[in-house]
């Protein structure tokens, strides 16, 4: 069996992706009983609602499973800026018969400064917790392994492999540019390298000694395959599961995923304020219409403007501003149970061959 797989504790080399706001206890339950690593995002949440999640989870996975968190810098509010931007928006809410918010806010606490909700993963030890926009400090990284908790960072080039390789942290998922939605670049306003999901793999297999988990664009066995003979010791999966009974989407967003072949997706920062794959619609329309010189407030302000435009929208039966996260390959998707999601990923995938890093 690979060596990372069994450190997880699992019994295959699959992790499946946190997916905030859509994925559900019972879709990491469906997966860790199909063998793979379920997964609970928390970044969305406070503190009570976190721990709340967790323990449902936990109540439902017999076995190990990952906590997500955020790790974005704290939002660098700029007042001229988001009202700009309010004004900007203003006519797309006027089509619902709705208005902006008078005000934005920063709708999201980073990990990184909410020491409560640190506490909380000290306490409740998952096996697994990993990191989007960023890491955490060496110091934490220690305190949850000294608690026994596995830690994986996203990453989306070398440089931020190097990073969280030298912070601690004991694996990386090698984000994709296919992958679907938020990217989970540390530095929003760097220039995106855009390394596909299959070389960055095999770039961080090359000068990186932890065990990489490739995430984008694995929609079936073969993409399993390629992915492990590229260097990886598991892979992560969001988007094939989008259409699951088990993933809680408006049917709207369910619409947009059945019309993805004719609709495709696209990158953009207009609905959040950092750049995030979404499935084509007239919200990343919209932000395609942006000129350069229009600065988009700081995520996750920004985000809570495109909350409540989804709103007013969805309000007057429109779901084309909806949040619609999805990688390249949601053509793919199928409407079937999670569990069986997984057994078609890894079909004739064999299971006691080594791949990848052996740490």
């Amino acid at each position: 069996m690979n060596p990372f797989v069994r450190r997880l504790g699992i019994r295959v080399p699959l992790i499946q992706s946190p997916m905030a706001g859509v994925s559900t206890p019972a879709l990491a339950a469906a997966v860790s009983q199909a063998g793979g690593l379920g997964s609970v995002a928390i970044g969305h949440l406070d503190r009570d609602a976190a721990q709340a999640a967790i323990a449902e989870t936990r109540r439902r996975v017999n076995g190990p499973f990952n906590v997500n968190v955020f790790c974005h810098q704290p939002a660098l509010r700029d007042a001229a800026k988001e009202d700009a931007w309010l004004e900007r928006l203003s006519p797309l809410f006027g089509r619902f018969g709705a208005t902006p918010p008078k005000q934005l806010k920063e709708i999201y606490q980073s990990y990184l400064t909410n020491r409560a909700m640190q506490e909380l993963l000290l306490v409740e030890s998952p096996s697994v917790v990993s990191f989007h926009f960023g890491i955490p400090s060496a110091e934490h990284l220690r305190e949850l392994r000294k608690r026994g908790t596995c830690t994986l960072a996203t990453v989306t080039n070398l440089d931020e492999a190097l990073l969280a390789q030298e912070a601690g942290v004991d694996a990386l998922i090698a984000q994709g540019f296919e992958a679907g939605g938020h990217r989970g670049v540390f530095d929003p306003d760097a220039t995106d390298e855009r390394l596909s999901t299959l070389n960055l793999t095999a770039l961080l297999s090359q000068h990186i000694r932890l065990p990489i988990i490739s995430a984008g664009a694995i929609m079936n066995a073969g993409d399993v395959t390629v992915a492990l003979d590229s260097g990886a010791s598991a892979v992560q999966v969001g988007t094939a599961f989008l259409l699951c009974p088990e993933v809680s989407i408006d049917a709207g967003y369910r619409t947009a995923i059945r019309q993805a072949s004719s609709r495709g997706t696209a990158m953009t920062k207009a609905v959040s304020g950092r750049p995030a794959r979404s499935i084509v619609n007239e919200f990343t329309k919209f932000g395609d219409t942006l000129p350069a010189s229009i600065s988009i407030p700081s995520y996750p302000v920004a985000y809570d403007a495109g909350k409540a435009l989804r709103v007013a929208a969805q309000s007057a039966g429109n779901h084309e501003f909806g949040v619609q996260w999805a990688g390249e390959g949601a053509a793919k998707c199928e409407s079937i149970p999670a569990g069986e999601v997984v057994q078609h990923l890894i079909e004739h995938l064999p299971i006691s061959r080594t791949y990848g890093k052996t740490k």
